[in-house]
């Protein structure tokens, strides 16, 4: 989870008190959070760098380790807000966004050719804002926070605050080939053209973990005003001609993003946690974003919804016995306003803010929360059960017992592969299968999930090479199907796969091992009734004519056979392999 830093004075000074550590620990155990760490910038830098740090302030730092998915509680505006109207001494604000009142809107005009890189943006503007130090660090310190976590390091959103009273709208969005783009970097003082600044930031410990996103794109997103001025080069670095510093009164924030529900998502968070400073708190004044086809829409939307929950069930998961009041008392106290309705119903409202409530659940988590966890009596479960081992798990195990036995290695494989390995490898076309694929890979050998064992113990054979021959390698393992049936829409499937390989195919010996399979089984050899047997098969991943199904109570439940020479040759194997999977589920 992520953890944040903030100065202890200024922190009592915002909450209107003082605290000792124990008392500080309490607060934070009460409201859900936990006190990490009670340090200084100096012992930090001292601690990182193992030197002493020279010019450091020694004021103490109190570390917060705060939810991932509590974005409004990752800086100390959004954590005193939370802590003040948690203890009930502020009411929870109410978030607006407005139209300037001389209908200037500021606008953002997306170009398609952003298509090709980061298609999304949206942007606010945060008017008559009076920044200290403080303020601004922590301004800056948000962004970061958001950067890493909600952002997933740039990759999904990248933010940019500019000094709106440096440049005029309206802006532009675009992206151009980098040999097209030069202007002034931030805190840089000359131009560099997009493909120098990517070679100067190779070597920034901070910027160069960002290069990679956009890097071997043949065009670099940019955006500038109607003067040419270029306000950032999304998702690396601002320019320097718009950077905010503690004179800036109005500061216009736009959000590049691959996914338009995050970057609504940031910017929702951010102007939330700082119109506080704006001349009229908490109202943002909304931007207009044009997309390419010629909609306008207007940003931040700061969407208020409601859910009603029902009192009953929530005493009940969390173990109290408190009324409707009560219970939507305790929710006003965790920023979610609430009134009670009828039949024993609460209707809350979720603010912009709090993004981390998806369902009822979430609800009645912050209704224990506010209850307190210590609050809780103890109780005894009215029934008693025992724990058991999964059928299905215990049989596997057994079976991993015995096929060990048989002079059989086991192997464990990524439930991962690529597409190639469970199609082309295996002579199979990948739109026939029930693969799961997903939908953002970040390697090529991670694409889908696997629909068969087969390719993990060839690979890891292929890795083994030098190991002596015969090899003789199983897998009892999961995998995952398509299953529009279910309620996820896949399903797990146990399989049993095996390998023979060896200077000769071994048949007999994969043709044994089955039979020795379904002996620990009981599944006795028969043609009916609820025995076992084999017949020939054509299947492109086998030799023609060295392939056979294995039949269950008149279902295939496997193949086995001698692997086609293009098989063992896309693998990069050497040898003839022999090769059996069975669905054991299918059996048991």
């Amino acid at each position: 989870m992520p953890t944040i830093g903030v100065n202890r004075d200024l922190l009592f000074e915002r909450l209107g008190r003082t605290y000792t550590e124990e008392e500080f620990d309490e607060l934070m155990f009460d409201y859900g959070l936990e006190l990490d760490e009670v340090t200084s910038e100096k012992a930090m830098l001292e601690k990182e760098q193992g030197v002493t740090a020279q010019g450091a302030s020694e004021a103490i730092i109190y570390r917060i380790e705060i939810p991932a998915n509590r974005y409004d509680l990752l800086c100390l505006e959004g954590l005193v807000r939370a802590l003040l109207v948690f203890q009930e001494k502020q009411k929870a604000p109410k978030y607006k966004a407005i139209l300037p009142p001389d209908g200037n809107v500021q606008q953002l005009i997306i170009q398609e050719a952003t298509a090709q890189v980061r298609p999304h943006a949206v942007c606010a503007v945060l008017r008559g804002v009076s920044f200290t130090q403080a303020m601004y660090q922590s301004f800056i310190d948000l962004q970061d926070k958001l950067h890493q976590n909600l952002c997933r390091k740039r990759s999904l959103v990248a933010i940019g605050t500019h000094d709106l009273d440096t440049i005029q709208g309206p802006f532009i969005y675009n992206a151009k080939p980098p040999a097209d783009i030069k202007f002034r970097p931030l805190n840089q003082t000359k131009e560099f053209t997009a493909v120098e600044l990517m070679q100067l930031y190779k070597t920034d410990s901070h910027l160069k973990h960002f290069l990679h996103i956009i890097e071997d794109k043949p065009v670099y997103p940019i955006i500038y005003d109607q003067n040419g001025v270029v306000l950032s080069m999304p998702p690396i670095i601002n320019g320097d001609h718009t950077k905010i510093t503690l004179n800036t009164k109005n500061v216009f924030i736009e959000c590049t993003a691959t996914d338009l529900h995050k970057a609504q998502m940031v910017l929702d968070s951010l102007v939330t946690m700082f119109s506080e400073y704006c001349q009229t708190p908490f109202t943002v004044e909304a931007g207009e974003v044009i997309t390419p086809d010629g909609t306008k829409l207007k940003y931040p939307v700061l969407p208020y919804r409601e859910e009603v929950v029902d009192v009953s069930w929530i005493n009940k998961s969390v173990g109290i016995s408190e009324s409707p009041e009560s219970i939507a008392k305790l929710l006003t106290r965790m920023c979610l306003s609430s009134e009670v309705m009828e039949g024993s119903k609460v209707k809350v409202e979720i603010p912009p803010t709090r993004y981390d409530i998806i369902h009822a659940c979430d609800i009645m988590e912050d209704v224990a929360i506010g209850y307190g966890y210590n609050n809780i009596q103890m109780t005894f479960p009215k029934t008693n059960t025992i724990g058991n081992q999964f059928g299905l798990n215990k049989v596997s195990d057994l079976l991993r017992q015995d096929i060990a036995a048989a002079g059989f290695t086991e192997v464990l494989s990524f439930s991962l592969c690529s597409r190639d390995d469970v199609a082309g490898k295996l002579n199979k076309d990948i739109e026939s299968s029930d693969a799961v694929h997903i939908a953002n890979p970040k390697t090529l050998e991670f694409q889908i999930a696997r629909t068969t064992l087969l390719p993990g113990i060839l690979k890891t054979v292929a890795s083994n090479k030098k190991m002596p021959l015969p090899m003789k390698l199983f897998e009892i393992s999961d995998v995952i199907l398509q299953d529009k049936d279910k309620d996820v829409g896949v399903r797990n499937e146990r399989h049993f796969c095996a390998v023979y390989y060896n200077k000769t195919p071994g048949f007999e010996i994969i043709h044994g091992l089955l039979d020795r399979f379904m002996q620990l089984l009981e599944v006795p050899y028969s043609k009916e009734g609820n025995g076992y047997f084999i017949r020939a098969a054509d299947d492109p991943t086998f030799f023609p004519g060295r392939c056979a199904e294995v039949v269950v109570k008149a279902q295939v439940v496997g193949k086995l056979g001698v692997l086609h020479p293009d098989v063992i040759t896309k693998f990069e194997l050497n040898n003839p392999c022999a090769a059996l999977e069975i669905n054991v589920e299918a059996i048991l």
